[in-house]
């Protein structure tokens, strides 16, 4: 079976030969350890992105299937976007820096995590009127149609590919910052919000669309989410689905229309309390899976859903730092979950620095020797 018919078959819970052994990529800083170490190229290392070329290498040296992130979309952003540039040099060599999206960044050096916030322009119906709905407009330009009209023929066909949905909320979170998300949820203009969501929403349903009109076939469709974090969700479930809900159906029931049904969603932190949205709207495939603090999120998840939902995650990455005696464990951890079909273990985000180059190469051989 070629891996493209096992992740098909497992998430519609047929029999498969094996698992297949599945990434999320990797922290750039990791890729330069394992450099560093001799284990493998500076080139490899510098050149690592999702599914390309120097990826699939890596797969093989490691052992890997493939990379779930092997997706493709239109644009689906801000166009033009914001031109990046400095604002301001601090005293302790910090820049404030005006990104892509229209907010402040503080940039600390030699600190390569998610900067700081400082500011944003998105705060009124003005700001949105003149800097971002013009960027946000639907126009042919955002569709590569040529790239899409031959993509049945370039695009890797032993592996599935995924058509990029976009974000409802994920996108404008940030563009807006948290703090300014948050104050938009109780704005004196109580449609500023759904304005914003609706306006990107439509743009994003019309780019899917005329991806899908090429006539470009895709094994499943994806969003990018992160409106979560360890506590549970950054916006209340029920204004959520007052006014995201509408858009996933729209864009899941698009997707149905040809013949895409394993339709994956990452959001990062405690999702169960917006689980229900996802779900009742056509989302049916978690992905990763955090583990986090809290343990494991899939076993409750499918017990409340049943097999309306599928994952693809839920491998805690951290005990890929220690030794062959915690892989064994986590593996252990993972057969139950494995067992209950519809499920195909992951690493549940990008595999950190500290990260130990045979132990990802145990893990992922472990994997596609297990017995399912």
């Amino acid at each position: 079976m070629t891996n493209r018919e096992r992740v098909e078959n497992i998430l519609h819970f047929r029999d498969a030969d094996r698992l297949p052994a599945v990434h999320f990529g990797y922290w750039s800083e990791l890729l330069t350890e394992w450099a560093d170490q001799g284990k493998i190229s500076r080139n490899l290392a510098e050149n690592v992105g999702d599914s390309n070329e120097y990826d699939n290498q890596l797969d093989e040296i490691i052992g890997w299937d493939f990379n779930w992130q092997n997706v493709f979309a239109a644009n689906t952003g801000l166009m033009p976007a914001f031109e990046s540039k400095v604002i301001e040099i601090l005293p302790d060599g910090s820049r404030r820096v005006q990104n892509s999206l229209g907010c402040t960044e503080r940039i600390k050096p030699g600190i390569t995590s998610i900067p700081s916030e400082d500011d944003y322009l998105l705060k009124d119906r003005k700001a949105f009127e003149e800097f971002y709905l013009p960027k946000i407009k639907f126009s042919p330009e955002r569709v590569n149609t040529d790239f899409f009209s031959h993509f049945n023929e370039t695009r890797r066909q032993d592996v599935p590919v995924g058509l990029h949905l976009g974000s409802v909320l994920g996108d404008i979170r940030n563009m807006t910052t948290l703090t300014g998300m948050s104050y938009l949820m109780y704005d004196e203009d109580e449609t500023l919000l759904a304005d914003i969501i609706d306006a990107y929403a439509d743009m994003q349903f019309e780019c899917a669309k005329a991806v899908l009109e090429t006539g470009a076939r895709f094994d499943f469709a994806h969003y990018w989410e992160d409106i979560c974090f360890r506590n549970g969700p950054l916006i209340a479930p029920e204004m959520f689905e007052e006014l995201c809900a509408k858009h996933y159906r729209r864009r899941n029931d698009l997707c149905r229309e040809y013949g895409i049904d394993i339709i994956s969603l990452d959001c990062d932190g405690i999702t169960d309390k917006l689980l229900p949205v996802w779900v009742e709207s056509g989302v049916n495939t978690m992905f990763p899976i955090e583990v986090g603090v809290w343990g494991d999120q899939f076993a409750p998840a499918r017990r409340r859903f049943g097999s309306k939902l599928l994952g693809v995650g839920g491998m805690d990455k951290t005990v890929l730092r220690k030794d062959r005696a915690a892989v064994d464990s986590e593996i252990e951890r993972l057969k139950p979950l494995i067992s209950l079909g519809g499920f195909i273990p992951c690493p549940d985000h990008r595999l950190m620095p500290g990260t130990k180059f045979e132990l990802v190469q145990y893990y992922a051989d472990r994997i596609k020797n297990l017995k399912i």
